[in-house]
């Protein structure tokens, strides 16, 4: 155990020595070397840097801490840029999915003809695609991220997001599907056909090849079945009250 720490000592001791030396031989003081040291951890390039490495750590709050010193100090900087991407990717990775659709419509807003748009526009997507909740619940985020990401797609078909969201909206028509479908079944079962009519017609209108179409058109077809029996019904009904009142029209007569 003493011999760990002589010998810990020692080369401590013998570090401190070289810096003297060179020192001595670059005519500048200790001082100066960690002053140094420091202003480049403090350059654009050492705070993205630092804040890379904290974000690969998952230290998403302090990735943006170092991403954002380098945005207000350096805001002219190219890094300062990528930097405005780095603090809307760290609020993205820790689920901050409102601050994150935020930071990166600004990036989007600020630099409309950056190369990065349509990653950001692409996450702003998901950022709604990540807050889709089962179909029996509202569908709001599904509507959203649909949006944002047909806004890739046709902003920039040819980019390599765009074959990504394509997917994505897909997944978001089916969500959306299935929500109408859902509704229409509940109204079905409470035989209230013409409101089941219109949720099935909107599925096979607006949501066509997603996988529902054999199911709606079996439904589709089921609830007008049910509603010309309903008219038949009420018509007979109509008929019978109407013979009805006839007959005791001419009672009265008589």
């Amino acid at each position: 155990m003493y011999l760990k720490i002589l010998r810990e000592t020692l080369n401590w001791k013998i570090f401190i020595m070289v810096l003297l030396v060179l020192c001595c031989f670059s005519g500048c003081s200790l001082l100066d070397i960690f002053s140094k040291q420091e202003m480049v951890r403090n350059s654009p390039e050492g705070l993205y840097s630092r804040g890379s490495v904290e974000f690969q750590k998952s230290n998403y709050k302090k990735a943006r801490e170092y991403f954002l010193r380098l945005k207000e100090e350096y805001p002219l900087h190219n890094l300062a840029i990528l930097a405005e991407i780095g603090i809307a990717d760290s609020h993205y990775s820790d689920k901050e999915y409102l601050e994150a659709e935020n930071a990166y419509s600004d990036f989007i807003t600020l630099h409309p003809t950056n190369e990065n748009v349509p990653y950001a526009l692409y996450q702003t997507g998901m950022c709604h695609y990540n807050q889709i909740e089962a179909i029996d619940r509202d569908q709001t985020a599904a509507i959203k991220a649909k949006k944002e990401l047909e806004k890739l797609v046709s902003r920039y078909p040819d980019s390599k997001f765009a074959t990504m969201a394509e997917k994505l909206i897909r997944e978001c028509k089916q969500k959306l599907a299935e929500q109408e479908f859902y509704v229409g079944q509940f109204y079905f079962k409470q035989k209230k056909y013409q409101a089941a009519l219109a949720r099935f017609e909107t599925v096979a209108r607006d949501y066509a090849n997603v996988g529902l179409d054999y199911k709606v058109e079996y439904f589709i077809n089921e609830t007008k079945a049910k509603i010309a029996e309903e008219e038949k019904l009420k018509k007979a009904e109509e008929e019978r009250l109407k013979k009805t009142q006839q007959e005791k029209s001419r009672t009265a007569k008589k």
